[in-house]
């Protein structure tokens, strides 16, 4: 992530700005950053993902969003979790600014994964409603998740070599295959 050359400017004026911007932009006090373009793998997951939530929350009172939503944490960051899911009545009837996330997951790349597993997943934490916060690496097939026990302390779930990424706060379970479905270029003899 690259801050943009500019002055700090307040929450409001970054998301009148925004929200006028072709490209996306993070938010952290008062600095505005640039989003990068993401690759293919990273787009196949986000989206086996995002079908294979919104199949198994289907008829609940909980929804998946995807990295086009804005997540405000506090009143100075706002963040585009690569998918997240909400049961909260407002983040439900908001049109732009989601606030309680239960499950974040980010698909990791080379140049976000040092920053996923530290500085935003330290952000993401300081929201009191999010139960889980899941990493997923196309590259490597590993799934890592964390959960937040009884005690509010972040304990590690390692996924990687199990059959199924498990979103225990949602009740859902995605098979690796289906999340890496189509990771892998069709073979040239295909």
């Amino acid at each position: 992530m690259t801050a943009l050359s500019q002055p700090r400017i307040t929450l409001e004026a970054y998301l009148e700005w925004e929200n006028a911007q072709a490209a996306r932009h993070e938010f952290y006090r008062g600095e505005v950053f640039a989003m990068v373009g993401a690759r293919r793998s990273h787009g196949c997951v986000v989206a086996n993902l995002m079908r294979q939530f919104g199949n198994q929350l289907a008829g609940s009172l909980c929804r998946a969003f995807s990295e086009n939503m804005k997540l405000q944490i506090g009143d100075d960051t706002i963040l585009y979790p690569d998918v997240f899911v909400t049961f909260d009545r407002a983040d439900l009837a908001t049109d732009l600014i989601f606030r309680a996330p239960t499950v974040i997951v980010e698909v990791l790349s080379p140049s976000t994964q040092a920053y996923d597993r530290s500085q935003k997943f330290a952000l993401y934490r300081r929201s009191s409603s999010l139960q889980e916060y899941i990493l997923v690496d196309p590259d490597t097939r590993r799934v890592e998740g964390f959960r937040r026990d009884a005690r509010g302390q972040w304990v590690l779930h390692d996924m990687s070599d199990d059959q199924n990424l498990e979103a225990a706060s949602i009740g859902a379970s995605v098979s690796l295959a289906d999340v890496f479905d189509g990771v892998d270029p069709p073979s040239a003899q295909a």
